[in-house]
């Protein structure tokens, strides 16, 4: 694991905390298990993490490390279940949310497919519930290119030996890895020493060499700082006067907007689809509060920036930033500017690059203070939004063509979750609340409709 999976893992022991993540799909028909299992084989061969354990290091000097599970059982992780009548998707909703807050078995490879049937007009369903330790959302996309198809009844994939899977190792080679693991953690440690003295050497090496730079380069040590601290040290606590509790309660609610309309305005008002994205949220947000009579300036949000630069899989390449995000302008196009800039300052912060290193050195703190640590960061925050890219075409799964899919982003101690995924020509935006954070999620939804509608109409279609 890196530093931050390790931290990821740690802080899990709290419920509260816990990095779970997962997705809930719905189909034009329900999914053959017996088509889609060949598929997983494909998809567990080529991504080792998904037959792999976590397995603690010694004395904990370095993050846990993944090791191959010997009593790896496929069906194990690939659940079949049927909702009651009369199969309504608020029924689906419920479930979903239930299976994902369930935790993992610790012992055993953190994922778990539950195909639904039972919905009614003879649709299907399927929940799929990872841990952030295995993927992050984009690298969970590019795994997924491994059990999904693009026509309805493609011919069956290739076997995969899984006899390879297993590997017993015998005593005296077991010992060798625990010496190995020790010798691991010392080097990890040691490297991660290194890493931070070589991210400060060549300031100091170039005020050496020129000594008229120190000016600038005390300019650059401030404003690094501030940044760490603007990241990393927040302390007060969050915005929101009514979102104060957090709770164990879980309530997915979801919403769709026309793909099309929504790039175009973003890029007509001169930037992203994210920044739309957020500025639909963040006056969803504002709306809120002023219905229920407490109005609020700026509200506190955590957003991944993600870091993936190839093709992988497994693993996580991204890091956690905090943003304040103005919620009380009224005015769409002022409000999206607003967020603009603000989300292009924050994609800029210094200490994004160290949150890796930072990770590293709570993780060898005692896990009663890193979970208590890592508890009041999240009480700094109101909510969180993240943004996952799927497949503009036609997908199927097990023989059921995917009608939309709904993320459900872990909350990790914040009162609710908006995760928007692009399919096929639709935002599939699922919202994950802490139901006893967020006590009118109703309202929240009708203000979150209302945002999009206003901010697509300031141009809308010629």
């Amino acid at each position: 694991m890196t530093d931050v999976e390790a931290l990821m893992w740690n802080v899990d022991k709290d419920p509260y905390l816990s990095s779970n993540f997962g997705t809930v799909t719905i189909f034009d028909q329900p999914v053959d298990a017996e088509r889609l299992r060949p598929r997983l084989e494909r998809m567990v061969d080529k991504v080792p993490r998904l037959r792999q354990r976590v397995a603690p290091v010694l004395g904990r000097l370095a993050p846990p490390e993944w090791q191959d599970d010997p009593d790896f059982d496929l069906d194990y992780h690939l659940r079949h279940l049927a909702l009651p009548a009369p199969g309504d998707t608020r029924q689906l909703f419920d479930l979903a949310t239930r299976i994902v807050a369930d935790p993992f078995d610790r012992t055993r490879p953190l994922w778990e497919f539950v195909i639904v049937d039972g919905l009614a007009d003879g649709r299907g369903a399927m929940v799929q519930k990872m841990h952030h330790t295995i993927t992050d959302g984009e690298g969970g996309i590019r795994m997924s290119e491994q059990f999904v198809d693009l026509e309805r009844d493609p011919p069956p994939p290739e076997p995969v030996d899984t006899s390879a899977w297993r590997s017993e190792s015998p005593p005296a080679e077991r010992h060798a890895d625990l010496l190995a693991a020790a010798g691991d953690a010392l080097a990890h440690t040691a490297r991660r020493s290194l890493g931070a003295t070589r991210r400060a050497a060549p300031g100091a090496v170039s005020v050496a060499a020129a000594p008229q730079r120190l000016p600038a380069v005390g300019r650059d040590v401030v404003e690094f700082t501030r940044s760490v601290l603007r990241q990393a040290t927040v302390t007060d606590h969050a915005h929101s006067p009514l979102w104060c509790e957090r709770s164990l309660q879980r309530h997915l609610d979801v919403l769709d907007v026309p793909f099309d309309d929504a790039y175009r305005t973003a890029k007509a008002l001169g930037g992203s689809l994210n920044d739309l994205f957020v500025a639909a949220v963040a006056g969803a947000a504002g709306a809120y509060h002023r219905q229920l009579g407490v109005p609020v300036a700026d509200l506190r949000m955590a957003m991944p920036v993600s870091t993936r630069s190839d093709r992988s899989a497994g693993g996580n390449s991204f890091v956690p930033t905090r943003v304040l995000v103005p919620v009380a302008e009224r005015d769409p196009l002022q409000r999206f500017l607003a967020v603009h800039e603000r989300l292009n300052q924050t994609k800029s912060e210094r200490a994004i690059g160290m949150v890796d290193m930072m990770a590293g050195v709570v993780n060898a703190l005692p896990t009663s203070v890193v979970v208590r640590f890592v508890r009041q960061q999240a009480e700094t925050v109101d909510f969180t939004t993240s943004n996952v890219r799927a497949a503009p075409f036609d997908l199927f799964i097990g023989g059921a063509r995917l009608e939309a899919t709904y993320p459900l982003g872990p909350l990790v101690g914040t009162a609710v979750n908006v995760t928007m995924m692009s399919y096929c020509g639709t935002l599939n935006i699922g919202v994950h609340f802490d139901a006893g954070a967020v006590a009118e999620p109703a309202v929240f939804m009708d203000a979150l409709r209302d945002s999009f509608d206003e901010l697509l109409d300031t141009h809308p279609p010629s």
